[in-house]
């Protein structure tokens, strides 16, 4: 798959926040976001998802594999997405298991039938250091744990695009390594990731964009 935006032009609160981005994102390489905050990356990786509409520009996934050798538009970039936010996602009285059984059912497609939604859960639960904590409820849980727990939804249901906003917000440098290392592992098994993010990520292969705060007008 690849992902374009073409000529994207985005607005907050009637004020331009980013104005005329392109890029095209192929399978297997990521993106990352830099800027101060306010510069719109926020807005930019919602607008990506379908969550905020451009006030003019294009977002589109392309399947270039299609069975006719050409290049065809697939689907709605968010059918083929994670987006993790600001918030965690996740639901303080259940448990961290029943917190991912319920995204990896609610997300799941035919890409996910080779697993059971109990080994998604398990496998997701170990890579991100939450396995003792299975059955403890989100409620019970420090602010670091809760941030993994929302960033191992991206491990229990397929989806080629992940879209991280500040992902690492309240992650040790530990759990930041094991973040990364899984987009990494997305990326080689030809994902997609765009990351926005203040801090320096070891993500391979990826190219960053630097947006610029847009001041006010008088």
């Amino acid at each position: 798959m690849q992902l374009v935006a073409e000529n994207l032009v985005l607005e907050r609160g009637n004020r331009k926040v980013a104005n005329d981005v392109s890029f095209t994102l192929e399978g297997g390489s990521g993106l990352v976001l830099t800027g101060p905050n306010g510069s719109g990356k926020s807005t930019l990786l919602r607008a990506l998802a379908g969550y905020l509409r451009p006030a003019s520009g294009s977002v589109r996934i392309l399947d270039v594999s299609g069975s006719n050798g050409g290049t065809g538009e697939s689907c709605e970039v968010g059918e083929v997405c994670h987006f993790v936010g600001h918030l965690d996602g996740i639901k303080s009285h259940l448990t961290a298991a029943e917190n991912l059984t319920f995204w990896a059912t609610y997300l799941s497609d035919k890409a996910d039938s080779g697993h059971s939604v109990a080994h998604r859960v398990y496998d997701a639960l170990e890579v991100f250091a939450l396995d003792a904590l299975a059955d403890i409820p989100a409620g019970y849980m420090s602010a670091g744990q809760k941030r993994r727990l929302g960033l191992a939804r991206l491990l229990v249901a397929h989806r080629p695009l992940w879209l991280l906003d500040e992902p690492t917000v309240s992650l040790d440098t530990g759990s930041a390594d094991i973040l990364v290392k899984a987009i990494n592992r997305h990326l080689r098994d030809g994902g997609m990731a765009i990351v926005a993010t203040h801090l320096p990520l070891a993500i391979e292969p990826a190219r960053g964009i630097s947006l610029v705060r847009k001041e006010a007008q008088a």
